[in-house]
């Protein structure tokens, strides 16, 4: 009968951790005591992408300062592996972990999974649709996405007509910066055509060079991120036109884009300063601390003009 009600138990655990077995004793995680000892678990939606390399970096350097390791995995923008990724982190007992979600929805199982653990989560950029999460560490997408629209609308005028490059499906920036682009965009611009390109510079050129067939009288791109907006440029290029094109991020490519007079203009994240940011939040967490849902880092919109 303890037999039973001992495998019962086990069952119980797993399906409550998410189909994730419950690490061994020595690795659970702990909050309070020596900072020394602790460890975090970041876990980046993809390492190709330098405003994630930058966010990364911040991650680093502001957890070293606290003498704290940090252990960092790339999901190469596969859920699925960032998924097992998380799920190995786990395992190895880190005392919180840092995670900046590929899919906001497919992420939700394993933010779930270390809530039944008592390990915290703290999102960064992009948030994840369900589980505890203790704070989101972002940009304000949507304003940022009203800001892009707004200066479209100055440079090129009222009722211009737009293509957008939008972000991956499932993430949450790519929810945020679209309606805050079409809350301007929607009254003030005409959108005549978008489609995904996953944030990828490649895949910005390729659907971009498809775009631009079908929608020869385009008159300005807004582009979800620096990398998109990037690959536009090329295929804008190789069409022999000059269309004016804004990203999002401001990543090093961007702002030497846009001093050599190519892109013309992004709204500007500071990738290492989020990272900082989540480090802080998460000391505190790990300190017993409460840490405020939402933790803004300031956006700015950066061109050739002064």
């Amino acid at each position: 009968m303890k037999k039973l009600t001992f495998l019962l138990a086990a069952l119980l655990l797993i399906l409550t951790t998410g189909c994730s077995l419950e690490p061994p004793s020595w690795a659970k995680p702990k909050t309070g005591g020596d900072i020394k000892d602790m460890k975090i678990g970041l876990s980046i939606s993809t390492l190709n992408n330098p405003f994630f390399v930058s966010l990364k970096d911040g991650v680093v350097a502001e957890a070293k300062k606290h003498g704290i390791e940090t252990i960092v995995v790339d999901a190469q923008n596969d859920s699925a592996k960032q998924s097992n990724d998380v799920d190995d982190l786990m395992q190895k007992g880190v005392n919180v972990l840092l995670i900046n979600p590929t899919d906001s929805a497919a992420i939700s199982t394993v933010v779930q999974s270390a809530n039944n653990l008592g390990i915290p989560v703290i999102t960064l950029d992009r948030s994840a649709d369900k589980g505890d999460v203790k704070a989101l560490v972002a940009s304000d997408n949507v304003k940022g996405g009203n800001m892009a629209a707004e200066y479209i609308e100055k440079i090129v005028g009222k009722g211009a007509k737009v293509i957008e490059l939008e972000g991956v499906a499932g993430a949450s920036a790519t929810r945020e910066r679209g309606k805050g682009f079409h809350e301007v965009a929607d009254k003030e611009l005409k959108v005549i055509a978008k489609q995904t390109a996953d944030f990828d510079r490649t895949k910005g050129l390729n659907v971009m060079e498809n775009l631009l067939q079908a929608n020869p009288d385009v008159q300005a791109v807004f582009a979800h991120n620096d990398e998109m907006a990037l690959g536009a440029i090329e295929a804008i290029k190789s069409s022999g036109k000059d269309i004016p094109v804004i990203g999002f991020d401001g990543n090093d490519d961007a702002l030497k884009s846009i001093q050599e007079g190519k892109l013309t203009g992004t709204v500007a994240q500071q990738p290492e300063l989020i990272g900082q940011l989540a480090v802080q939040a998460a000391y505190d967490v790990l300190q017993g601390k409460t840490v405020e849902k939402s933790i803004p880092a300031p956006l700015k919109l950066v061109t050739k003009e002064p």
